[in-house]
């Protein structure tokens, strides 16, 4: 005799499925204020990074074409707002617009015979830890160089040491001037071997090489190995 179904698995299923369809519509029903102002907020976090992104940009732009302005005002003389308009740019929020606004500012001061200012300024990018490192190796660099006869041997290098080393991208110019401190110091032959250096580095632009090799031997050490070969 034929068995009736066992309808048990099925109504259980279908109560449960009814029971999770009426908690999902109760939960919206009972938190639509609260979704909705989520949503709200969702959306006009949302618009506002978009516009703050766009107008970033809109404004990176708008400081280049001030810093290609300034440029061109110096270059034909007219230079009556230049250092205030670089002072306003070197607070933007760009990074590279900033290191370029400064970079610039040091740059106009030694030209109006500042130098003071220019090594304050060079000082200022060199400190700032939020700027990418070859921008405050650079300043830091132009600063000692400025300050070279205002500081000991010593100070000099010390300062440069990091700088002063065949692997790094500024071997040229810190190591010119860290020979130039070692010349200071009587550690001639150590300055020559400096010399040497730079000049076998052929990371280093030629024009410094050559000096470099016209210096070594000066102080009794031969770098013309380094020289490069005349074609024929």
């Amino acid at each position: 005799m034929a068995q009736p179904p066992d309808i048990t698995d099925t109504f259980v299923r279908e109560v449960d499925e009814n029971l999770r369809r009426d908690r999902i519509r109760d939960f919206f029903i009972d938190n639509t204020a609260w979704l909705i102002g989520a949503l709200i907020l969702f959306l006009v976090a949302s618009g506002g990074i978009i516009w703050f992104q766009q107008h970033r940009e809109k404004l990176a732009e708008q400081h280049v074409e001030q810093l290609a302005q300034i440029y061109k005002d110096i270059g034909t003389g007219k230079t009556a707002n230049v250092a205030e308009q670089l002072d306003d740019l070197s607070n933007a929020g760009s990074k590279a617009v900033r290191a370029t606004a400064l970079f610039t500012r040091a740059a106009f001061a030694i030209q109006q015979s500042d130098q003071k200012l220019a090594i304050a300024t060079y000082k200022t990018i060199a400190d700032d830890g939020s700027l990418p490192k070859p921008y405050r190796d650079a300043a830091l660099i132009r600063q000692t160089a400025l300050e070279f006869d205002q500081l000991s041997p010593d100070q000099i290098v010390t300062r440069l040491q990091p700088l002063a080393k065949p692997e790094s991208p500024w071997f040229g110019s810190a190591g010119e001037i860290t020979a130039l401190a070692l010349i200071k110091q009587g550690k001639t032959n150590e300055a020559g071997q400096l010399f040497a250096a730079i000049a076998k580095n052929k990371d280093v632009p030629q024009s410094l090489r050559d000096r470099s090799i016209q210096i070594a031997g000066s102080l009794g050490v031969d770098a013309s190995a380094a020289l490069v070969p005349q074609a024929k």
